[in-house]
């Protein structure tokens, strides 16, 4: 895989409990190639949202190193961090994360008014994008689930990133809706390049990508094709 755009080396991430401290990840080394849609796939607690939040630059690790696009993530400083997050990296949570009191529109904005620029014709682009164009002036409280999540997925796309994460972007809708949203995820990282990292607790759905990886108990234990065929 030449031509990387995301590289991780050994990782390793652990949370103290008390007393305890629980490794999370253990030494994960991943490649994931430029335009490439790879699924993260496990059981509950293997650590997948973990490593998402590592990759994204969201959850420092106590020990190896992020690489995307070439650029060493953790060595750049806080500011200099946020900045590359704000211009080229879309998060999409599972629980939406909409600020209640601003429109879908407003919230789509969000990003470019961070990096400082008017961006309402981009957000209302992103709108029309996931199929919202109608909702632009509604408030959070006013869409359905899947609505918002459409919501959500414009604004991490909304500053064009070259790299978009979600976390169980699916986890709180029901199979039609979930179904919709993969395919809008899907079909982006298709048509502008992106390159898409996903998790899921649904193998059915991560058919549609290029790669899942099986994480448990914090590693890597395989990678199926986007037939289910072990690579």
């Amino acid at each position: 895989m030449a031509d990387a755009m995301i590289e991780t080396r050994n990782l390793h991430r652990s949370y103290r409990i008390g007393r305890k401290s629980i490794e999370v990840l253990h030494g994960i080394d991943l490649r994931i190639a430029r335009g490439e849609r790879v699924f993260l796939c496990g059981p509950s607690g293997a650590g997948k949202t973990t490593l998402l939040y590592t990759l994204a630059g969201l959850e420092a690790p106590e020990k190896g190193s992020v690489h995307i696009d070439g650029v060493d993530l953790y060595a750049l400083n806080r500011g200099d961090q946020a900045r590359f997050r704000n211009q080229r990296i879309g998060y999409v949570f599972q629980n939406y994360h909409l600020l209640p009191e601003l429109t879908a529109l407003e919230n789509v904005a969000v990003p470019g008014a961070i990096s400082g620029k008017d961006s309402t014709e981009l957000a209302m682009k992103a709108l029309h994008r996931v199929g919202l164009g109608n909702r632009a002036d509604h408030l959070p409280a006013e869409l359905s689930g899947g609505e918002q999540q459409r919501v959500a997925i414009a604004r991490a796309i909304v500053n064009q990133p070259q790299v978009l994460f979600a976390d169980e972007p699916t986890g709180n809708l029901d199979s039609r809706n979930s179904a919709e949203i993969m395919g809008i995820l899907l079909d982006l990282a298709s048509e502008q390049g992106v390159t898409l990292v996903v998790v899921t607790h649904d193998q059915n759905l991560a058919k549609g990508g290029d790669r899942t990886l099986i994480i448990k108990d914090g590693a890597i234990h395989g990678a199926l094709d986007s037939v289910g065929g072990t690579l």
